[in-house]
């Protein structure tokens, strides 16, 4: 479940550096529970998203891994379902891809927004200093909101924390104003077409940009502390069975006088 999760973490990043740390995650769990089901599943939906001529070793995964997964998932069984759905979309068109990034880029300004509430939350609370990315531990909610407070920080930041406070007022007030300002430099001659009043628009891109450093941040951070703590619960076992394997047996053993 760990591997599976970290390789998750790192493949939710799509990035080619965080999808070869997902693939490590994924070999890693699968040698040590070579028939977990989530984890093929993973690894095979990571493989389809690859570029055969780029990263033709992790392409080539894929026969394998359907050819396993269809000997250990029964028909109808929800991991089955995962595959068909992971090879449908593999499969799709120009069409289907435009889609696809629509429903994502909706997806990412719904979680820009709801940060954004918690974000203006915490700031109208007066609790901007205790979110602190410590604290956050493994919640990635948390240390979301913990990574975007630290982001905006500091003097140079406090006109994007206004916009974000207000976000849906600036909005609606950034376009109405790009627009008058494009239709009062047109309409007065000054230009026959304008695109300046676009630029409005930077300070309230910036404030988001700021919102999808903090999400990259705080996964960032969850992943390590992850990471951190299966290692050190890792060593704790290697310890414990070292100290095992070197201990003495004492109960129940004699010497040869017959004493113990």
């Amino acid at each position: 479940m760990l591997y599976r999760w970290l390789g998750q973490a790192h493949a939710a990043e799509d990035e080619d550096d965080h999808d070869a740390e997902a693939e490590r995650a994924y070999r890693r769990g699968l040698a040590l529970a070579p028939d977990d089901l989530g984890l093929l599943v993973c690894y095979l939906e990571l493989c389809l998203r690859a570029d055969a001529f780029d990263y033709p070793a992790r392409a080539g995964q894929v026969a394998t891994l359907r050819a396993r997964i269809d000997e250990l998932a029964p028909a109808g069984s929800p991991e089955r379902q995962r595959v068909d759905d992971a090879l449908s979309w593999a499969g799709r068109g120009y069409w289907d891809d435009m889609v696809a990034a629509a429903g994502r880029g909706e997806l990412q300004q719904a979680e820009s927004a709801e940060l954004s509430e918690r974000v203006a939350g915490a700031l109208r609370a007066g609790t901007a200093d205790a979110a602190r990315p410590a604290a956050a531990g493994e919640d990635v909610r948390e240390a979301e909101l913990a990574a975007a407070l630290e982001l905006l920080q500091g003097r140079a930041n406090a006109p994007l924390r206004f916009l974000l406070t207000h976000r849906t007022v600036a909005y609606v007030i950034t376009c109405v104003a790009a627009l008058g300002v494009n239709r009062l430099l047109v309409t007065t001659g000054v230009v026959t077409f304008s695109a300046w009043g676009w630029l409005l628009w930077i300070p309230l891109f910036a404030a988001e940009g700021k919102l999808r450093a903090a999400r990259k941040l705080a996964r960032q951070r969850v992943v390590a502390r992850i990471e951190e703590r299966h290692a050190l619960e890792a060593a704790v076992v290697a310890n414990a069975e070292d100290h095992a394997e070197t201990t003495p047996r004492t109960d129940g053993a004699t010497d040869g006088s017959g004493h113990h």
